[in-house]
C-alpha cells in the first residue's frame, strides 16, 4: 500500500505546485512522472534497507539467485526514477520501468499465493489491483510521448 500512496501523493503534491505557479510542472505528464519516480525511489531503495530480506523470499524458488534479483531490480528502479525525472530519458524510462512491472508480478503472485500471515494489502487481488495501477501510469507516460514526441520533449521539463 505504501508504494501507491507515494505515487499519489507525489503526483498530487507536484500537481499543486504546478497549479500555484510553477510552470513547468503544469502538465499532466510532468506530476505523474514526478509521483512515479519518487515511488520507484521509495521502492527501490527498499530493496536494499528494510525489506531487503523480505523481497527476497518473494523471489519464486524456480528463478536463480534470488539476492542478485533484488539487487539488480533494486539497480533498476532507482535508475528508472532519476531518468523519469528528464523530458528525453522520461518515455525510455517509463518503458524500462513497465516492462519490469510486468516482470516483477510473478513474485507478487509468489508472496500472495505462498506468503503465511500476509497483510492483506500482500494477497492477490489487492496486489494485482496497485500493480495494475502503477502499469497504467507507467504506460500513461509511454503513451503521452509517443503520441507528440517532439512536442512533447520541447514543453514539458523538470
Amino acid at each position: 500500500m505504501a508504494p501507491l500512496l507515494f505515487l499519489i501523493a507525489g503526483t498530487l503534491g507536484t500537481l499543486a505546485a504546478g497549479r500555484l505557479g510553477v510552470r513547468r510542472l503544469r502538465p499532466w505528464p510532468v506530476p505523474l512522472r514526478a509521483g512515479l519516480a519518487l515511488m520507484f525511489t521509495v521502492t527501490g531503495i527498499a530493496h536494499f534497507v528494510g525489506k531487503r530480506q523480505d523481497l527476497i523470499e518473494m523471489v519464486p524458488p524456480a528463478l536463480p539467485a534470488p539476492a542478485l534479483l533484488v539487487t539488480v531490480t533494486g539497480v533498476l528502479e532507482l535508475a528508472g526514477a532519476a531518468a523519469l525525472l528528464s523530458d528525453r530519458t522520461a518515455p525510455w524510462a517509463a518503458g524500462g520501468l513497465s516492462l519490469m512491472l510486468v516482470g516483477m508480478f510473478p513474485a507478487n503472485v509468489h508472496l500472495a499465493l505462498n506468503g503465511t500471515d500476509i497483510p492483506w494489502d500482500d494477497r492477490l487481488l489487492p496486489r494485482t489491483a496497485m500493480q495494475v495501477v502503477f502499469l497504467a501510469a507507467t504506460l500513461a507516460v509511454v503513451a503521452h510521448y509517443a503520441r507528440k514526441p517532439e512536442k512533447a520533449l520541447s514543453r514539458e521539463s523538470f
